[in-house]
């Protein structure tokens, strides 16, 4: 794939579908995206970190309509109930009718506030998700879950909302830390160990030119996991069976997000290590082979994701906080396995005694 090339990926949800546009450019080719605009309102929600690297160029493309423009500080500690209150209060001053669209400029963080706030004013209004980070790119922008955090754990309170249409413009991505650029690494990597062993084959074999941010390998990559995410979320909209599955990792990677505070892990790297500990209470019940462990632990190192849990966390802790996930059913832990690479499933009734002894094991180490 030629990195100057854009390519189209349509998300079909019944009678409805929206397309995601990944490729160079795209912030300030308004020509394209203005046209899923349907009022004359937007609000356009970002951060303090990507705004000035991003924001003027994004909103040329404006001009002629009523528009402002919302900023959060940056970081998960801000996906609040406090700052969705604060952008309902800005599409009040705006004066924004139903008509209206709110445009998340952002990573994850934007994009799930901002979702979840056009989901509540008047009911629902449109959106944009024009993700500047990897991972958003390749994961929350994509799919329509919305949400916010409360102490009690991460993305608790939320609505499914589908964008109106997904700009990935690659070239902000000059612009993300390595950090966080390694982070939305992670997600791609747990796409492919979900369901699509030839893409892990394909990441081990291309994890230097990722590594690197080669062009063309990025949008391969982007590319791949947004058409795999698109066919799942097809399936199942709402999260009622298959779409689970996208959530490998995700119960460990939440709780382990949650015990540091938002501070100690990215998501991205909180699903590298909740991919590995999910891998290894595969291995202890008896549902895959050693070898799928270390190979996906070889595959997140060389990428230069986080293969560890952080130090002085408590495994008690973790455990109260998976309970609280929200794909547990009848007090029962409800967790993504696989039996290796490509062969994710659901397992309900996870004996909490075998989670605590991988947990204990991991915060050991």
């Amino acid at each position: 794939m030629n990195a100057n090339d854009l390519t189209t990926i349509d998300v079909t949800l019944g009678t409805r579908s929206y397309p995601v546009w990944i490729g160079r450019g795209l912030l300030g080719d308004s020509a394209r995206w203005r046209a899923r605009l349907r009022g004359r309102h937007a609000l356009v929600v970002s951060n303090t970190t990507v705004a000035p690297l991003h924001l003027e160029r994004m909103t040329k493309g404006l001009e002629g309509l009523a528009w402002s423009s919302f900023l959060l500080d940056d970081g998960e500690a801000h996906k609040s109930f406090a700052n969705v209150e604060r952008v309902l209060a800005a599409l009040a001053e705006l004066g924004a009718t139903r008509d209206a669209c709110v445009i998340a400029l952002g990573g994850g963080v934007v994009g799930d506030l901002a979702g979840f706030s056009a989901a509540c004013w008047m009911r629902g209004i449109d959106f944009i998700q024009m993700p500047t980070t990897l991972l958003a790119m390749v994961d929350s922008s994509v799919g329509g879950k919305t949400g916010v955090n409360l102490p009690a754990g991460k993305n608790l309170v939320g609505a499914f909302h589908q964008p109106r249409a997904v700009v990935a413009d690659i070239d902000t991505l000059a612009t993300l830390p390595d950090r966080e650029y390694r982070a939305g690494l992670a997600e791609v990597v747990k796409g492919a160990a979900i369901g699509d062993e030839p893409f892990f084959a394909w990441l081990e074999t291309h994890a230097d030119a990722l590594a690197a941010r080669d062009d063309d390998a990025v949008i391969e990559a982007i590319a791949r996991k947004v058409r795999y995410k698109a066919g799942v979320v097809a399936r199942d909209e709402t999260e009622q069976g298959e779409r689970a599955l996208l959530n490998l990792g995700h119960t460990f990677g939440h709780a382990l997000e949650t015990a540091g505070r938002y501070t100690a892990l990215l998501h991205g790297e909180g699903v590298a290590v909740g991919m590995l500990l999910a891998a290894r209470l595969s291995e202890r019940l008896g549902m895959s082979a050693a070898a799928d462990t270390a190979r996906l632990r070889r595959l997140l190192e060389k990428l230069g994701l986080p293969v560890v849990v952080p130090p002085g966390m408590d495994a008690q802790q973790l455990l109260a906080l998976m309970r609280l996930d929200k794909k547990n059913t009848a007090g029962q832990l409800r967790l993504i396995l696989w039996r290796g690479i490509g062969k994710a499933e659901i397992v309900g009734g996870v004996a909490e005694s075998e989670v605590l002894a991988v947990l204990q094991a991991a915060v050991a180490a």
